[in-house]
């Protein structure tokens, strides 16, 4: 008896430092890992490469990293915010001088073999640098806004540089989540991407658009503290906004153009733009309720898809397991996404909040586009599915994102968890 009470005091002191961690969220993101692994394998079961063990190593590795920064006190980082800014930012120079070209971009830095890409990690570093910025502002003036986003523009300029548009758009997701989250005013957010907006219907409808200028400055007039000067300002950059966006579609390569809007519809380049989309629907469709059994699939196995195994990995999904695969993948991301909002919830202070609802909005926007790519209803972005596609730097970004969560959770006071 006095022995299996040493036992149990025993494993008691071993996990009591984690106690407060959320094991839903740890189980969903090892489970979607492991997972991943097996879907890679699948991919690659006749091309003789070991990507899958790769994914499980780097995962492992992550997972311990996670473990051990779920232990240390996340409120040290606000006192970080500068260092972490800057280290992000010279990173993603150094890339531009000493970084390693491929598919026609220069993001990743080839270290001893490992290529690092350092914009993955900018992003958990800019939810990081976000988070210290608005925790201490209960209500956030439009001026402390325009400075957080000439801050988040430096990073995002160098991403977009690369080129990298699918990670430049997750800043911009992130940024979103974040304000929202911080108080800041909603017709503030509205009016920030109102241009890109204006971009867009000008090339799509001349009246739809001239509608939006006219909603936009009603929205300007309706939040802005300077109604007459921020309505104007609102009006003229939709306009301008509107314009330049259409010179600049004029002036853009019929193959550019189809790129953008192939996922309209892909038939009309069936052997270029829309050949993975095309692809893509095909082999979902082919895997109907319950899939044609793991390794069966014949565009997977017969490599219809190029680079099956990183941003198209939901269609051998769709295939080999067809209808019931595809949901129960996106019924655990939904338990995550749940669990998040649930740390957020019950988190001690709102940095620990904002860094919750942080990697949210990163997880969640990266889910939607790249499911939306593989089902024909989003453009290839080249967004990764996270924790399933294959990319060392990707997955690494995502359980360090994951250690900084487990943080928060572990930290708050059992009386505020309602779980």
């Amino acid at each position: 008896m006095l022995q299996r009470i040493q036992v149990r005091n025993r494993w008691k002191f071993i996990f009591k430092p984690w106690e407060e961690a959320d094991p839903w969220l740890f189980a969903a993101c090892i489970g979607l890992t492991i997972f991943g692994g097996i879907m890679i394998r699948s991919v690659e079961i006749n091309q003789g490469l070991i990507d899958w063990w790769r994914h499980w190593v780097t995962g492992g590795v992550g997972l311990c990293l996670a473990i051990i920064i779920s232990r240390c006190r996340y409120q040290i980082l606000i006192e970080w915010k500068w260092p972490i800014y800057i280290l992000i930012n010279l990173s993603l120079i150094a890339v531009r001088f000493i970084g390693t070209t491929g598919l026609g971009a220069q993001r990743w830095i080839n270290i001893g073999g490992f290529y690092l890409q350092p914009s993955e990690f900018a992003k958990v570093g800019m939810i990081v640098t976000l988070a210290a910025l608005l925790h201490d502002k209960t209500v956030p003036t439009v001026r402390d806004m325009l400075r957080m986003l000439a801050i988040m523009a430096v990073p995002w300029g160098l991403i977009f540089a690369e080129p990298n548009l699918g990670t430049s758009l997750v800043f911009g997701a992130i940024t979103i989540g974040m304000f929202y989250w911080g108080n800041v005013n909603p017709g503030w957010l509205i009016l920030l991407f109102s241009p890109l907006f204006s971009v867009l219907l000008n090339n799509l409808s001349t009246p739809i658009w001239v509608a939006w200028i006219v909603i936009a400055g009603i929205i300007a007039w309706r939040s802005l503290p300077w109604p007459w000067l921020g309505t104007f300002a609102a009006v003229l950059v939709n306009v301008v906004s509107g314009h330049v966006g259409h010179l600049f579609w004029g002036v853009l390569k019929d193959y550019q153009k189809m790129r953008l809007t192939g996922f309209l519809n892909p038939e009309k380049d069936p052997l270029g733009s829309g050949y993975h989309l095309i692809q893509s629907r095909i082999a979902i469709g082919a895997g109907e309720l319950k899939g044609r059994g793991l390794f069966q699939g014949t565009q997977t196995q017969l490599n219809f898809i190029p680079e099956q195994h990183t941003d198209f990995i939901f269609s051998a999904i769709g295939e080999e397991l067809g209808f019931i695969g595809c949901i129960s993948v996106l019924v655990v991301f939904w338990i995550i996404c749940f669990r998040l909002v649930t740390i957020a919830q019950t988190a001690n202070d709102n940095f620990g909040s904002l860094l919750a609802i942080g990697v949210l909005s990163m997880l969640i926007f990266q889910v939607f586009v790249n499911i939306g790519m593989n089902i024909g209803l989003a453009p290839v972005t080249g967004i990764p599915l996270p924790f399933l596609s294959y990319g060392n730097a990707s997955l690494l970004s995502n359980f360090l994102a994951l250690g900084l969560v487990e943080a928060v959770a572990n930290q708050r006071q059992r009386k505020k968890r309602w779980n």
